[in-house]
């Protein structure tokens, strides 16, 4: 065959839909401006989002988190429910960043994918912006890329980048925890975005029928899908007013590795967290994981929240004004436990 005979080939011909692409910023772009705070000084189109640092931080620090929403993706595109995984993909990196006294500016999110669904990324992104709105972020910029040969048809991957800051004297370390300290539950909504291979496991074991009746959510009945794929809670906004109130000592964002192995990252080498399990219910979920799946306690507390999606630590004398300020943002705050000192060897984080 001669050069001349070849057939022209396009983008398109190889799998990438430019105009789809340029079709899914048209229809992300709304959803982007409601999103939009100071500091904004370009959002998305260039080739790079320009933010500025609000002027009433005299010692800016800047502090970052990326992760994506794991597992939990392979649910989404089984029960075609792509609504809520980008706030999950938000919740995952602000509440990251918060726990380290920074407030929230900006998020990046990355969709990747074989083909691009431009419903599907849309509502994806709709997710994403929504997240953005709870935790007072802006979304100033993204990619998607459109990959053939990469992905199953029908399935995609996300990651996301958060930028926050905070004051330099402000940044919280959990250095100065001691013995007599109080440790705070904020109840999570779910499993999170944490333990799903655990959770797809269980399912396929047991065959539920994920469209049935599963519990009461308030005034609304919930199939266990619904309750399975409930979005993970964003901490930002009532922690923040409560940082702004009075002194907070620590916080565990309680993601992979669960309640044990994430308050430890928080803690001095000569204290530890003794968790009251008896302190709050356990969402019906994690009881139906447990028992479908055989969980002996000690891996339900590594690998899931179980019920408490982010720990604060306070001052004894703080305590009850932090749970007083807490409910009064809507945060059904409880106390869960107490700090003591550590003997050589010993875990850093017991539930009891």
């Amino acid at each position: 065959m001669t050069q001349q005979s070849k057939q022209s080939l396009s983008y398109r011909d190889a799998g990438v839909d430019i105009s789809a692409g340029d079709e899914l910023v048209e229809r992300i772009k709304p959803f982007a401006r409601k999103t939009i705070r100071e500091g904004v000084l370009s959002g998305l189109g260039g080739f790079g989002a320009l933010f500025e640092i609000p002027r009433r931080y005299r010692e800016p620090v800047l502090v970052s988190g990326t992760d994506g929403v794991g597992t939990k993706l392979k649910l989404a595109f089984e029960l075609k429910r792509h609504d809520t995984v980008g706030i999950d993909l938000v919740a995952m990196s602000v509440n990251d960043v918060l726990v380290q006294g920074a407030e929230p500016l900006f998020f990046l999110d990355y969709f990747a994918c074989g083909r691009l669904d431009v419903d599907t990324a849309a509502s994806v992104i709709q997710g994403i912006a929504k997240g953005c709105e709870y935790s007072g972020c802006a979304l100033i910029g993204g990619e998607t890329a459109e990959m053939p040969g990469m992905y199953p048809e029908g399935e995609y991957d996300l990651a996301g980048f958060a930028v926050g800051v905070v004051e330099k004297s402000a940044i919280i370390t959990g250095q100065n925890i001691m013995p007599g300290d109080v440790v705070l539950g904020l109840p999570s909504s779910g499993a999170h975005s944490n333990g799903y291979s655990l959770v797809r496991k269980i399912i396929a074991r047991s065959n539920p029928d994920l469209g049935a009746v599963f519990d009461d959510e308030g005034t609304q009945t919930r199939t266990l899908a619904d309750a399975i794929m409930a979005p993970t809670r964003i901490y930002v906004k009532p922690m923040l007013a409560l940082l702004a109130a009075l002194p907070v000592k620590g916080m565990a964002h309680i993601t992979g590795g669960g309640i044990t192995e994430n308050v430890p990252r928080v803690l001095p080498e000569a204290v530890k967290a003794v968790i009251e399990q008896s302190s709050w219910l356990r969402p019906r979920l994690f009881q139906w994981l447990q028992s479908e799946g055989n969980v002996v306690e000690s891996e339900m507390h590594r690998v899931f929240n179980c019920g408490i999606g982010m720990v604060v630590i306070v001052a004894s004398e703080h305590a009850q004004q932090a749970l007083h300020l807490l409910h009064a943002a809507g945060e059904k705050a409880l106390e869960i436990g107490r700090i003591e000192a550590r003997a050589d060897g010993e875990a850093q984080t017991i539930v009891v």
